[in-house]
């Protein structure tokens, strides 16, 4: 595959506690050793002025494929997953048919390989088609390359196939990401339950229907010390509720979405169909405990929860449209905004959730710039100021809030394996096969981290 060369960047490795600016190497798609010797370089790229990341990871999307390609594809969302810096993706079973059998597994395997773009696993369904009543082969999943088990956004209402999943996952060593909710509260509705919903004439969907659910897999875990992931925190005491069971030493992680750090219900008042997810945005005061959650790691892991809908579905009227926006290629430049300017994390904390964090969950050879590791990099330019524009999109769909607005922070290139496959005009990259530099030294130039 050749050497790879990434010059004078801002290297911020969360995993070693590294952030300092000097040169990365990559030989044959693995990080090798700054300062060895090595011969021809293929590739050389001039990061002055950018961030070199590890590769960002969702531990969770939907690309759709098979069933809805309208929505999305493997190969249309890895595009998008590579636009926004993610190298590797885990795909939920919200298909057709539901990633419920090994040969499902291998058929996402194998389509992500065809593709050639990012690294995309599948999450195996923890009930065959996702209905909640007879758990799926979870060790033929595992064999057709399942890295996690999840029902996608349909919560897991039975606590006795919860438990059951628990101890079956835990021989294995493998997660339950749950969207955690109990269904009979959510029923029917559309946002958070509150003020807004009552002043807009919409169905509510209770931050108990949440708070409840997490409880109850809290409990769950401690029982059978099955290891429990909690997509899309929204509300302000299931926050406190990881806390507490991180403190008690118990397998309990969460994550959360850009827009729930942005956005609040406030934002439904124009009817738009494009501002309604699951679980929904709440009040300020359930946004600025996501915050704190992040600050002390009790959240920590930042996804996109990309959920691709085509046009003709989202512009049905607000009772008929699906949840969800796509987030892949906005994810970056909206923690910036929300996170990154307003001081609440630096780039290497930020960077952590987007890295260590998910590497973490889901057991992968990922997450660091550590020599011997997959050569998969993300650079950052975190001062390039401008516009998103949904119609410029690599995924398939447009279901975006955020089309229009005045961002900064954009990813310049995306690495995977070594071999450049993304990258921005303004990426400086050199390709010379003849340019021989037998014995050269590579030094990294050690500075104090920006503060």
């Amino acid at each position: 595959m050749g050497t790879l060369l990434i010059q004078n960047g801002r290297l911020i490795d969360p995993a070693r506690q590294i952030d300092r600016v000097g040169d990365l190497l990559i030989v044959d798609g693995i990080f090798a050793e700054p300062g060895q010797g090595i011969g021809e370089i293929n590739q050389t790229i001039d990061a002055t002025g950018l961030i070199v990341a590890p590769g960002f990871i969702d531990c969770h999307v939907s690309f759709r494929e098979p069933g809805s390609d309208e929505d999305e594809t493997i190969a249309s969302g890895a595009d998008a997953a590579l636009a926004g810096g993610f190298t590797t993706v885990a795909c939920l079973p919200e298909t057709v048919p539901v990633i419920d059998t090994r040969a499902s597994a291998e058929f996402i395997v194998r389509q992500g390989e065809r593709a050639g773009r990012c690294r995309v696993l599948p999450l195996g369904a923890v009930t065959q088609n996702r209905a909640g009543k007879k758990l799926s082969e979870i060790g033929q999943l595992i064999d057709g390359g399942a890295i996690g088990f999840s029902d996608g956004k349909q919560p897991l209402g039975n606590a006795e196939i919860m438990r059951r999943a628990l101890q079956y996952t835990r021989m294995w060593n493998r997660p339950i990401l749950h969207h955690a909710q109990v269904p009979e509260l959510v029923q029917g509705g559309i946002m958070h339950e509150g003020f807004q919903s009552t002043v807009l004439g919409l169905q509510g969907m209770p931050a108990a229907a949440e708070e409840i659910m997490v409880r109850r897999d809290i409990a769950l875990v401690e029982t059978t010390g099955g290891r429990v992931h909690l997509m899309c925190l929204s509300s302000r005491r299931s926050v406190e509720e990881v806390r507490q069971a991180i403190s008690r030493g118990l397998p309990v992680t969460a994550d959360v979405t850009p827009h729930h750090l942005l956005l609040t219900d406030e934002s439904l008042e124009g009817y738009s169909t494009n501002y309604k997810v699951d679980p929904p945005v709440r009040t300020a005061d359930h946004r600025a405990a996501l915050i704190e959650g992040l600050k002390d790691n009790t959240i920590g892991i930042i996804a996109s929860d990309h959920q691709p809908h085509a046009e003709e579905k989202k512009t049905l009227e607000i009772d008929h449209a699906p949840f969800g926006i796509v987030g892949l290629e906005t994810l970056l430049p909206l923690c910036v905004e929300a996170l990154i300017t307003p001081g609440h994390l630096d780039w290497p904390q930020l960077l952590s959730k987007l890295t260590v964090g998910p590497a973490q969950l889901l057991s992968l050879p990922a997450g660091s710039l550590q020599p011997g590791m997959p050569g998969d990099v993300t650079l950052i330019d975190p001062l390039a100021q401008w516009q998103i524009n949904s119609t410029q999109f690599r995924s398939r769909s447009r279901n975006t809030p955020f089309h229009g607005r005045d961002v900064q922070g954009r990813v310049e290139c995306t690495i995977v394996g070594g071999e450049v496959k993304y990258s921005a005009p303004s990426c400086k990259i050199e390709n010379d096969p003849h340019i021989l530099n037998t014995g050269r030294e590579i030094r990294s130039i050690m500075l104090d981290p920006p503060r």
